[in-house]
């Protein structure tokens, strides 16, 4: 079992942890933990991942996956647990409280501040919550089992540096003899030698994947004799030699296919144990891939050549590497059905472009009715949108990130205005719920940006809102690197950090997620409009939507040589447009956003003086939108 009472603690077993001859601990079993605050109700792949290819690196070694977050999440409650892990401020002042108690008030005030909007976390007991939360953390690591583990690693992501080192802390004080190692998106490259130096109770870190630099690690603690120095592993760095060692290498996995499917016993053996009333149907976590290849594609295509201008993802990757597909269907295949689970969220970066059509062909044939997330650039083809649907795809989330061909520029997404629009209006005629960013306030963005965006706007309104996120600065992003070029004059760590940590930890350590001075009151003036506009798009589509067959808000009939237009409108009838012969024809040859060329060509005996002025007048009936000379319909085929 995972937990015993909390008047039942284990005692120490010192004796049982043997050592080599470096005073390292032999490794016969490891403890990998995720700490709160990821989605609860989705196993961790980091662990999953990991689990399963270490018991297939070391057929002796046992191995143990502690999904932590899923019994805190348990104890305060699934609806409070998931509004706190969706904002980071909300999430690391709980356990920073625990970890700091003479900060507290400050810290408080923190988390209360950020909870402004948000009656029902308003309403939270600050105090009491985190009161549960230590109860249920020290109940964790009071009922470790730890007989004969020398290592324990943490996967630090984002909303998880302070619950997971306050676990390290205690686990460390419990059994201060492992070897305590973290690794994970949240510290890589230059973040790692701060965050040894400032916390002693972490012996090693790895930059960027885990399996490759684990194994050697545990192969070197198991037989220190044979092999290579602890202090030549790549992709490793020890406390020891944080301070000298000025780069940390990659150590990464070439092929996926050595990969075996996560494995995620240990969650659901632990979701089998909570109460009545407190189980659920969780999603599965897969990869397709790792990396990015529009980062390696952007090489080529941008100056900068570092992918999009505000990711920072890639600090925990060297290159882009994909599965193949019978390995991606097959893995899924296995994963739904010994978990008994039909939701699966891919999460990949990007899925393979080559390959996602046929990856979604091969899970329709598994006959299964799936239930699938997952993230997709702006370009994907529309019939790779019809084989995820066919799928079972239900939620995307696509790169778009804006809705100015000028801005988009900035970003280096390589894509346009009217190439978001059309997957918009793609995914809504397909019914699949785009779930993706419209970033504010980028630094750097000027009038003919915002302009550009409120026009965009106009004819938005029958898909899918965007959420509108404000610019964050992350460390190692491209901004973060060039910042003058986007208009910043410092950058430094958030101010957060310093109401969180103590202020030798604040001011030593590099962090994520950064802050800067430049255009700030700028930008938050110029982007006010835009954020009038979403709320106002927001709520026009929730009211356009209601009824019973919530029909879509712009739609079409075909009676193959005329066409029907339906256009829902605010506190009016609908409007109906009719249109015949070519006129129909050019709507639906448009379906794809076209250039004028190309639609000349298709319709050479209509001849341009005729098709002008009927794209003008769709234009300003808001049926189509026009960029750079390009025409895309709008409205979307009804079933």
């Amino acid at each position: 079992m995972l937990y015993v009472p909390v008047n039942q603690p284990r005692k120490r077993m010192k004796s049982e942890i043997k050592t080599t001859g470096d005073g390292l601990p032999r490794v016969e079993s490891i403890a990998l933990f995720s700490t709160p605050w990821p989605l609860y109700s989705r196993p961790s792949i980091q662990l999953g991942t990991l689990k399963a290819y270490l018991r297939k690196r070391f057929p002796d070694l046992e191995v143990r996956a502690y999904h932590t977050y899923l019994k805190v999440a348990e104890r305060i409650g699934y609806k409070l647990y998931h509004s706190i892990s969706e904002r980071t401020w909300l999430a690391e002042p709980v356990y920073a409280a625990l970890l700091y108690p003479e900060r507290a008030k400050e810290i408080e005030r923190l988390f209360y501040r950020e909870a402004r909007g948000k009656p029902d976390l308003q309403k939270v007991d600050f105090r009491a919550l985190t009161g549960r939360v230590k109860e249920v953390s020290d109940q964790i690591i009071n009922g470790l089992d730890w007989k004969g583990s020398g290592l324990a690693g943490f996967s630090i992501c984002l909303c998880q540096l302070t619950s997971s080192l306050y676990f390290i802390k205690r686990v460390k004080q419990r059994f201060p003899d492992v070897a305590l190692l973290v690794g994970g998106s949240m510290f890589a490259g230059k973040m790692i030698q701060g965050l040894l130096e400032a916390f002693p109770e972490i012996d090693f870190a790895v930059n960027g994947e885990g399996e490759l630099p684990l194994s050697e690690l545990i192969s070197y603690m198991n037989d220190p004799e044979v092999g290579r120095d602890i202090h030549s592993i790549p992709g490793l760095v020890s406390r020891k030699e944080a301070k000298n060692k000025k780069t940390v290498s990659f150590h990464q996995l070439q092929d996926l296919t050595t990969l075996l499917p996560p494995d995620y016993d240990d969650y659901f053996h632990l979701l089998k144990t909570l109460p009545p009333g407190k189980t659920f149907f969780p999603t599965l976590s897969a990869e397709a891939s790792r990396g990015c290849w529009w980062r390696s594609a952007g090489r080529q295509a941008s100056e900068k050549g570092r992918g999009c201008a505000f990711c920072n993802l890639n600090l925990q990757w060297e290159g882009y590497r994909s599965k193949e597909v019978s390995r991606v269907v097959s893995e899924v295949d296995y994963l739904t059905t010994r978990y008994k689970s039909l939701s699966v969220a891919f999460m990949d970066n990007l899925l393979p472009a080559r390959d996602c059509k046929e990856i979604f062909l091969g899970l329709a044939k598994l006959e299964k009715d799936f239930r699938l997330f997952a993230e997709l650039r702006a370009t994907t083809p529309y019939e790779h949108l019809k084989a995820m649907r066919a799928a079972g795809m239900h939620e995307v989330q696509i790169g778009i990130e804006a809705l100015s061909t000028s801005l988009l520029r900035k970003l280096n997404k390589g894509t346009t205005a009217i190439q978001n629009l059309q997957i918009m209006k793609e995914c809504e005629e397909l019914g699949i719920s785009n779930t993706s960013n419209l970033i504010l306030c980028f630094p750097g963005s000027d009038a003919q940006d915002v302009a550009e965006t409120l026009r965009a706007l106009e004819f938005a309104l029958p898909f899918r809102p965007l959420r509108p996120v404000r610019f964050w600065l992350g460390l190692g992003s491209p901004v973060w690197e060039e910042p003058r070029a986007f208009g910043i004059k410092a950058a430094f760590n958030h101010p957060n950090y310093a109401i969180l940590f103590p202020p030798d930890i604040s001011r030593s350590m590099c962090f994520m997620i950064q802050s800067y001075r430049g255009d700030r009151g700028y930008q938050e003036k110029l982007w006010r409009p835009v954020k009038r506009k979403i709320s106002a798009w927001n709520k026009a589509y929730a009211r356009l939507k209601t009824g019973p067959l919530c029909s879509p808000i712009l739609s079409f009939r075909d009676g193959r040589d005329f066409l029907i237009i339906r256009q829902k409108r605010l506190n009016a009838e609908p409007l109906t447009h009719r249109l015949l012969g070519t006129s129909r024809e050019i709507y639906l040859f448009c379906d794809r956003h076209r250039g004028l060329k190309a639609i000349l060509a298709k319709f050479p005996r209509v001849g341009e003086e005729r098709i002008v002025p009927f794209l003008n007048m769709m234009v300003g009936k808001k049926l189509m939108f026009e960029e750079n000379g390009r025409y895309l319909s709008l409205a979307v085929r009804k079933d």
